[in-house]
């Protein structure tokens, strides 16, 4: 298969290290544009391979640089979260929606390929209607972070139909995995096992029972290499793991796997949570050939074993 020149925007994160490092194993060109001062430990060790262009992605001049000589783009950059999305809605749209039509605009000057753009699989859906939720679920979001992700998949199809430029939509559902940020607000897994292992408590919104679809990081980093090189009919892609975890067998399995009993808080449930998500990844499976090959307790054992290289 021929070498790919690919862009990551916020190539220096959880999910995007994780690509750019599987795109330069199997020979690919690639370029991170992120912030000039952000941490690249997550890819120290392969960074003579990969080309790093630190900028603003609000400034048009420092993506124009970065969208030189390139093939397809992968849109990792996100500036807010579920929960800061809903205090914040004005500037969710004008940092995500607006910054997000400039770069099509650039990348139909540039004449770009295609680009890939990981949605909210979690929440783009809003309350779902059945279970597990294929892609023609109507779209229902009920907080601004699905709306914005909303907004950015409409504005995909229509650059697509008045210009031309291909796209790939990946409805994420929960990763987790080496390199995502266990002191964060976003990634349950990954702050439970590593507040397990350090002793912290694990503060619960509600009672547990709210249950995700949470898949390990080499799963959604398979379903990125398949969308930048395969031709398929469909434009939008559930990924997941197609199953359902509620927070209380996560930490179950937590304390099973690693022989620490976990000290837990619960507390207020959030008006915005939906109690169960999960999603239909048929789909992925038939038309990129995708599918997950790490469950739940494996991608925990994987999980510790990077965690312990951290303390």
């Amino acid at each position: 298969m021929l070498s790919v020149r690919c862009l990551i925007l916020g190539g220096a994160g959880f999910i995007g290290a994780n690509v750019a490092r599987s795109l330069v194993e199997q020979g690919d060109a690639v370029r991170i544009f992120d912030r000039p001062n952000v941490d690249l430990s997550n890819i120290a060790d392969v960074s003579e391979h990969i080309e790093f262009i630190g900028g603003d992605f609000t400034n048009p001049k420092d993506l124009n640089e970065a969208l030189s000589g390139i093939d397809v783009v992968l849109h990792l950059i996100g500036t807010t979260l579920p929960a800061t999305s809903v205090a914040n809605p004005v500037y969710d749209i004008e940092t995500n929606v607006v910054g997000t039509i400039k770069l099509l605009e650039l990348c139909c000057q540039k004449k770009t390929q295609k680009i890939i753009f990981p949605s909210s699989g979690g929440t783009i859906y809003g309350r779902p209607q059945t279970l597990p939720i294929p892609e023609t679920h109507p779209t229902n979001p009920v907080c601004s972070y699905g709306i914005s992700k909303l907004a950015i998949e409409k504005y995909l199809r229509l650059f697509n139909e008045l210009y031309g430029l291909k796209y790939t939509i990946l409805r994420i559902a929960n990763p987790y995995g080496r390199y995502q940020n266990q002191f964060g607000q976003l990634g349950a897994v990954n702050v439970f096992l590593w507040k397990t292992i350090t002793g912290q408590p694990i503060v619960i919104w509600g009672d547990g029972t709210i249950a995700r679809d949470y898949f390990h990081i080499d799963d959604l980093v398979g379903a990125f290499l398949l969308a930048i090189k395969k031709p398929t009919n469909s434009h939008i892609f559930n990924i997941g793991s197609g199953k359902a975890h509620t927070l209380n067998e996560v930490i179950s399995s937590i304390s099973e796997i690693t022989g620490i009993k976990p000290v837990i808080e619960y507390t207020a449930g959030r008006k915005f949570d939906i109690p169960s998500n999960y999603l239909d990844i048929s789909r992925a499976e038939i038309e990129l050939g995708w599918r997950p090959s790490v469950d739940l307790d494996k991608g925990l054992v994987l999980t510790w074993e990077w965690m312990k290289t951290l303390k």
